[in-house]
Order: structure tokens, then C-alpha cells, then sequence
């Protein structure tokens, strides 16, 4: 036959879907799943069986690990030696099992998740309460099957006569699944187990009196009941797990965060230095000294704290930004009939008790057959002591042990098995004493019979005794809840002034969008003056704040949309430097720009302040300031607009003062600000100035009273005044009045096509012009003529061909 001949055409998605398949099912049902009656993966299983198979007991002196590795991997799981190791190793420390199932002797590894030593450094036997995982093991309780080369005999499951897959908890990544099932207290699961026994039809808030919670090694507190219920209902849920800590006093009116239990499964020395990294980088003010003074004595990290700091407020950070406070999530999968199923509380106890009954079953059917077995021979042995003479002469006149047996058998009735007994019956049993205690013996095993024969038929009596056994073991075992369980999970609210340091600085923002935070003391020593600020050629400074480090910036954009920046995020810089693109801080679109920056002190006194918009087309919306609160840092829509409309303005107010608008065509109107209804945050506003097709808001401001002039600017350099009180206050929505008068002609000289900014002047200040060749030209308010409001202006900024100025900026008092 050819090769060609031999091979059989398939397709590879076929045989990669077998192969893996196939391998699926060992790795969920022989590696990382545990079974529901023992809770063992099967490497543990087999570790445990070995240890005891060789008498490595606890009454046994230690024996090197590495002679268990090799016993296991030789006999029962022929993988790599670590993977044997490392199960041995989890199963010695006292951090991650609840009881530990193997009793180690030398480096076993720590909390801070040091390795433990080789196997040929450390020794091992099994634990007490281990070998209950095994008691009547040799008593048929359990199926056996062959191991790997057919050479011997390995348990399909071990008898478990407590409930290890709660107790000890689980963790495992498998093929499609995982499990995690927490440890949980020995003593409330027995209880659980003898209620249930009791009465099957027992609620999850019965046996949630019971069993409150798991109960981890390392103790610590567990919060959310909720979360509890949820898993020991579908098998999935989440609970929060925080350190055990105190807040100590000191010498000198300091005081000291002192942690002596940790999260289940938080590497200590990690935890350590994450709070140490959180005090180097200054993440916290107030933090003076990490130190981890675990010893003999128990765990203990102290973080000392210097003088006035505010203990809680660190200790709620750390317990934010560390380990000091873990998330764990329940997802309790076990093999049911050789299936991974998701168990809830009830499931797995009921599958515990169901192996529970098999186990006992199986144990009495065994220790009946022996008892039925030893009466047999009793009564062989009585029978033949009242007719002793006859026997021994019988025995006597036969050819050998054969014959003898066989003529017993014939002659008097005996069994074979009787026979055989009679036969190896030492002389020294035929005195009256012996005779007496023979008798006494086949009464007692009499009763024995009888006893098993009852457990066998009274389901109540089976129940009976694993009541009484698994009792004994919480009696014997048994040890009082480590971790305690708080309701609620209570919200970590971390104080901005433990991360901050308060401090006044300066924070600039160019209209190239370049912006930075500098300090007072920056300022200060690079001369005190505005103009000396660090800027790209042709920029200018479009926003300058004098803000503390604990304020927040609410940044409007052109397209309606805002963002929550606190000072602190902002990066620091010299008042010499340039800055950092806005970009890099928030994710403001290319084609959008910032049109208002509104410094905020806290929203919780927000009441009675609003936010309002004042848009290109003249539309302007009021909406209270709380609405503007967040955490995000993303784009928040902040403004509804039309598809041809813009933000001009967003101003905080008071709600008190009236509102003039300004068009670039020269109209204006002055109404009252509370004639805008409040609305919501992602809304469209209201009519504040109906606009010509051509015309739209060059400028909104916010007056009060009569006093004062309203300046306005024309493109092409032209300023003017206007009394305020020549503003009289109208209804909103009007076409409003004329604030200024475009010259026009071929013999006048134009004064400019349109008004770029307007500003209202109580007290007079400084402000630039910009022109579109980038030129810049400062001039006071008071040089700006007080007309009326129909009149041209006079020429302040001189504006070059072809140019127009495209800026005013209120330059700052510092």
C-alpha cells in the first residue's frame, strides 16, 4: 500500500476543532476545576493521596517535599515537578487556605509573596484536619480508578468528610472558565450543612444567618451584603475587602495610620511600596514615613504622618488608590458529574451532603460485610467449642489440612470459611475464659450488625451520622471568624486638600491654546510684569487667572460643549515659558475653541448662581451652576445650538444684573437677566436680539444700575462710548437700538464694516487691539471719547491697508 493510499483527506477546521476540544475537557475536568464534593483539583487530590498512601502522617516525623514530588509525579500525574510543587506549596501556607492541608517545615514562602525554597530544602507531612479529608478511604467510600501507565489504583475523589470546597475556597483559569470561591469559616459551614440536613427546603436568608459571608485568613473586613447574596444565589457577585486599620496618636500632636490585616491575596511588600511611592511622588501632603514592622508578633505597616495632617483624609486616599482596599468578585464553578456548573450556596451544600450519604453508605455496606464476615466465623468458633471433643477427634483422624476442612465441612455443617477458622484456632482459645469472650465478642458484633443494618435502612439514622461526625470535626477544628462583615459598602470620599497643597497661582491661556500654572513666587522673580510671559511668536495671553490650586476651571467651547479641568492637573511652568498645548490636558476638538474659562471654588455653594450662554445668532440660555458638576473628564454637552450658530459668551451670574447685547452691525439692547428662564443643562435657550440675516453678537455684557459707559470697537480702529443710562432697559427678543455709526463715502474716510468687541467701563482699565498682521496696541478705556450712541468714534488703533483689527482683550490688574 502506497503512502498516498494511507492518509485520510480532512479539514483542518475539523481536526483543530477535535484536538481542542478534546483538550478542553482535560484541562476543565482534570487541572484547574475543583470536584464539588472534596473541592481538590485533581494535582492536590493526588498530593494528598500520596502523602497518606506512603504514611506521611502527622504523627510521622517530616519527609523532604522532594520525595512526595517524586512519589506523585511517578505514580499518579506525570507532569513537570513544579506544577506538583506549587500545589504542594498553596496548600502549606496558612495566608491563602483556611486550614492548610499540608503541614510544612522550613521556607514556605510569605506574604510578600516570596518564593518558598526548593524541594530539596523543605519537608512536609499532612496537616490534622487533612487527613479528614481522607479518613475511610481504605473502607471502599470511594470509586478508585487506574492511573496513568495502569500500574496502580488512584481515587476518583477523596472522601471529605468536611466541606473543603467552601472552607478552603478555590481559584482557577481553565479552558471557557474560571472559578473563585473565597474561604469561608469551618465552623458556620458544618452548621449550614447539619440545618440543611435538617431541612432541605431551607431559604438563602436562612442559611445566610449561618453562613454571613466568606471568612478569609487574613482577615480584614468585607463589605456589601448585597453583593454576598447575589453570589450564594446565582454563584456570581462582588464584595469589597479593606485592611484592618487605626489611627494612633503620637509625641508632638502627630498621629499614625497603623494596618495589621491586609486584603485575601495582597502581596504585602507591594502594598508597602505603593503607599511609599504615593509619599516620594507627593501624590498625599502629609505623609512621613512608610515602615513595614511585621515580625513574629503579626503584620503590622505603620505610615506615620506628619504633624497636622489630616489622618482620615490619607487613609481614605490610600484606601482609594492601593490595595489597602481590593475588589473581589465570586464566580463559583466546580465539576458536578464530571460538568462545570455555576453553584450557588444552597447547590454546593446540598452536593456536599449528597456525597456525604454515599460516603457513609458505602462505609457501613463495608464495616457490615466485615462484621457479618467476624460473626460468621464466631459462630463457626462457638459451635465448634460445644463440640470440641468430637472436633478434635475428627481432626485428628484426617490425612491432612485439606481433608480436614473438607471433613468438618461434611460432618458437622460448618462453611468452608468456619472450617478454615477452626482449623488456625490456637490452644491456648480453648480455656473457659476464651470460650466466654468468644461469646461476649458475637454478641457485641450481633449488635454491631444490627446497628449498620438500621443506618442502611433508615435514611434519618444515615443523616444522624454525618451530623454527629462532621460535628465532631467543627468541634475539634473549629476557630472564630477572622474577617468581619459590614453591610454596606461604605464610599471613599477623598478631600482634594490631602492631595493638593493649597496655594494661590497664576494659570494663562493663549489663543494658540497653550496654556500653563505658575506659581506667585515664578512671577515674582521674573520682574512682576504681565508682557515678560512665555509665548510662541505672534500669540498672546487670552485668559489670565489668579486661582487657587483647589478651584476648578469650567472650559465653554464655540461649539457648545464643556470641560471640568481642576487646577492642579494643570502642568507647572515658569512664568517665562511657554506652556503646554491644551490638547495634551483635554480632548478639545481641532476645528472647536475655547470660548469662556469660568474658575470654580466648589458647587456646594452653588445656589443661586447661574451659568449663561450667549450664542453668534443671538439666542442666550440660563442654567444653574450644580447642573455644570462632574467627574468626567471628557467632553459634556453643555449648550444646544442650530447647525449655523456658535457660543459667544458664557458668563457666571448672580441672577441680579441685566444683560446688553452688542451686534458686529451696531445694534444693541439692554433686558433684564431673570427674563431668561432657567433651563436645563443641554438645552437651547431663548430669543435675547432678533438679528438681520447679516448681523450676529460681537459682544455680551453684564451691567448693573445706571452708572458707567458701554465702549465699543470697531475692525477698523475706531472706539467710542455711550452712557449706559442711554441704554434704557427693554422686553428680550427686540430688534434693540443703535450703538454705533458706520461712516461710509467716497470722500469720508471709513471708520470701519463692523463692531469686534464691546466692553461696559465703570472704573477705567487698559485693554489691546490686535490687528489681523498681528500687531498689538494697548490703549485706556478713558481715551475712548463718551458720545452718543449714534456717533462714528475716534481712531484709537491705526490700522494699516488692507488690515482690520480682530481682537480686544481686557489686558489684566495684577
Amino acid at each position: 500500500m502506497s503512502l498516498q493510499e494511507q492518509l485520510l483527506p480532512a479539514f483542518l477546521e475539523d481536526v483543530v476543532g477535535d484536538r481542542f476540544g478534546r483538550y478542553s475537557k482535560y484541562i476543565i475536568q482534570d487541572r484547574a476545576i475543583p470536584d464539588v464534593r472534596d473541592g481538590l483539583k485533581p494535582v492536590q487530590r493526588r498530593i494528598l493521596y500520596a502523602m497518606y498512601d506512603s504514611g506521611n502522617t502527622p504523627d510521622k516525623p517530616y519527609r523532604k517535599s522532594a520525595k512526595t514530588v517524586g512519589d506523585v509525579m511517578g505514580n499518579y500525574h506525570p507532569h513537570g515537578d513544579s506544577s506538583i510543587y506549587e500545589g504542594m506549596v498553596r496548600m502549606a501556607q496558612p495566608w491563602k487556605m483556611g486550614h492548610v492541608l499540608v503541614d510544612g517545615h522550613g521556607n514556605w514562602g510569605s506574604l510578600d509573596d516570596d518564593p518558598a525554597a526548593a524541594m530539596r530544602y523543605t519537608e512536609a507531612r499532612l496537616s490534622e484536619i487533612a487527613m479528614e479529608l481522607l479518613r475511610d478511604i481504605d473502607k471502599r467510600t470511594v470509586p478508585f480508578k487506574d492511573n496513568f501507565d495502569n500500574t496502580t489504583k488512584e481515587p476518583v475523589v477523596l472522601p471529605s468528610r468536611y466541606p473543603n470546597l467552601l472552607v478552603n475556597g478555590v481559584s482557577g483559569i481553565s479552558s471557557g472558565f474560571a472559578t473563585e470561591i473565597p474561604p469561608h469559616n469551618l465552623r458556620e459551614v458544618i452548621d449550614a450543612c447539619i440545618a440543611l440536613m435538617d431541612k432541605p427546603d431551607l431559604t438563602l436568608e436562612e442559611l445566610m444567618r449561618i453562613v454571613r459571608g466568606p471568612d478569609f485568613p487574613t482577615g480584614g473586613i468585607i463589605m456589601g451584603e448585597e453583593g454576598i447574596r447575589e453570589a450564594y444565589l446565582t454563584g456570581r457577585g462582588r464584595i469589597y475587602i479593606r485592611s484592618r486599620t487605626a489611627i494612633e496618636d503620637m509625641r508632638g500632636g502627630k498621629q499614625q495610620i497603623v494596618i495589621t490585616e491586609i486584603p485575601y491575596q495582597v502581596v504585602k511588600s507591594r502594598l508597602v511600596t505603593a503607599m511609599e511611592n504615593i509619599r516620594l511622588e507627593k501624590k498625599v501632603e502629609g505623609i512621613a514615613e512608610v515602615r513595614d514592622e511585621s515580625g513574629r508578633e503579626g503584620l503590622r505597616i505603620v505610615v506615620e504622618l506628619k504633624k497636622d495632617a489630616d489622618a482620615q483624609g490619607i487613609l481614605a486616599y490610600l484606601l482609594k488608590k492601593t490595595d489597602l482596599q481590593v475588589a473581589y468578585s465570586f464566580n463559583m464553578v466546580a465539576i458536578v458529574n464530571k460538568t462545570p456548573k455555576q453553584l450557588g450556596l444552597s447547590d454546593m451544600l446540598k452536593a456536599y451532603i449528597e456525597h456525604q450519604k454515599e460516603v457513609v453508605t458505602f462505609r457501613t455496606k463495608y464495616e457490615l460485610e466485615k462484621a457479618e464476615d467476624r460473626a460468621h466465623v464466631l459462630e463457626g468458633l462457638v459451635k465448634a467449642l460445644n463440640i470440641l471433643d468430637d472436633v478434635i477427634a475428627t481432626i485428628k483422624a484426617s490425612k491432612n489440612r485439606q481433608d480436614a476442612q473438607n471433613n468438618l465441612v461434611a460432618k458437622y455443617g460448618f462453611t468452608e470459611r468456619q472450617a478454615d477458622a477452626i482449623l488456625v484456632l490456637q490452644l491456648y482459645r480453648l480455656t473457659n475464659l476464651e470460650i466466654t469472650a468468644l461469646e461476649k465478642e458475637l454478641a457485641e458484633v450481633r449488635k454491631t450488625i444490627a446497628y449498620l443494618r438500621s443506618i442502611l435502612d433508615d435514611p434519618r439514622k444515615l443523616i444522624g451520622v454525618i451530623k454527629k461526625e462532621i460535628g465532631e470535626i467543627a468541634a475539634k477544628f473549629g476557630i472564630a471568624r477572622r474577617s468581619d462583615i459590614q453591610g454596606e459598602v461604605e464610599e471613599l470620599k477623598v478631600n482634594l486638600e490631602v492631595m493638593v497643597t493649597p496655594e494661590d497661582v497664576f494659570v494663562t491661556l493663549s489663543n494658540e491654546g497653550y496654556v500653563k500654572r505658575t506659581s506667585k513666587l515664578s512671577y515674582t522673580r521674573s520682574g512682576g510684569e504681565y508682557a515678560n510671559t512665555g509665548l510662541k511668536d505672534g500669540d498672546y495671553v487670552r485668559y489670565l487667572l489668579d486661582v487657587g490650586t483647589l478651584e476648578t476651571l469650567l472650559l465653554f467651547t464655540q461649539k457648545g460643549l464643556f470641560f471640568s479641568l481642576p487646577v492642579h492637573q494643570i502642568p507647572e511652568y515658569k512664568w517665562k515659558d511657554n506652556g503646554t498645548a491644551i490638547v495634551n490636558i483635554i480632548p478639545i476638538a481641532k476645528d472647536d475653541r475655547i470660548v469662556s474659562v469660568i474658575p470654580v471654588k466648589g458647587f456646594s455653594d452653588a445656589a443661586g448662581k447661574s451659568l449663561v450662554f450667549v450664542t453668534r445668532r443671538g439666542q442666550v440660555k440660563r442654567t444653574e451652576l450644580a447642573e455644570y458638576e462632574t467627574n468626567r473628564t471628557g467632553a459634556i454637552a453643555a449648550c444646544k445650538l442650530a447647525d449655523d450658530d456658535a457660543v459667544v459668551k458664557v458668563q457666571l451670574s448672580d441672577n441680579l444684573r441685566d444683560i446688553v447685547l452688542i451686534t458686529k452691525l451696531g445694534m444693541g439692547i439692554r433686558f433684564r437677566e431673570m427674563e431668561v428662564s432657567v433651563m436645563g443643562r443641554a438645552t437651547g435657550g431663548v430669543r435675547g436680539i432678533q438679528l438681520r440675516d447679516d448681523d450676529e453678537i460681537a459682544a455680551a455684557e453684564w451691567v448693573d444700575g445706571d452708572e458707567g459707559e458701554i465702549m465699543v470697537v470697531s475692525d477698523g480702529g475706531y472706539a467710542k462710548s455711550s452712557l449706559l443710562m442711554d441704554y434704557p432697559i427693554q422686553g428680550r427678543g427686540g430688534k434693540g437700538i443703535i450703538s454705533f455709526e458706520f461712516k461710509e463715502g467716497k470722500r469720508v474716510k471709513p471708520n470701519g464694516t463692523k463692531l469686534v468687541q464691546a466692553y461696559y467701563v465703570k472704573d477705567g482699565y487698559a485693554v489691546m487691539a490686535v490687528t489681523s498682521a498681528g500687531a498689538k496696541y494697548s490703549f485706556k478705556t478713558e481715551a475712548a471719547p463718551i458720545e452718543d450712541r449714534k456717533s462714528p468714534g475716534k481712531q484709537l488703533v491705526v490700522v494699516q491697508k488692507g488690515e482690520a483689527v480682530t481682537d480686544v482683550l481686557k489686558l489684566p490688574i495684577l
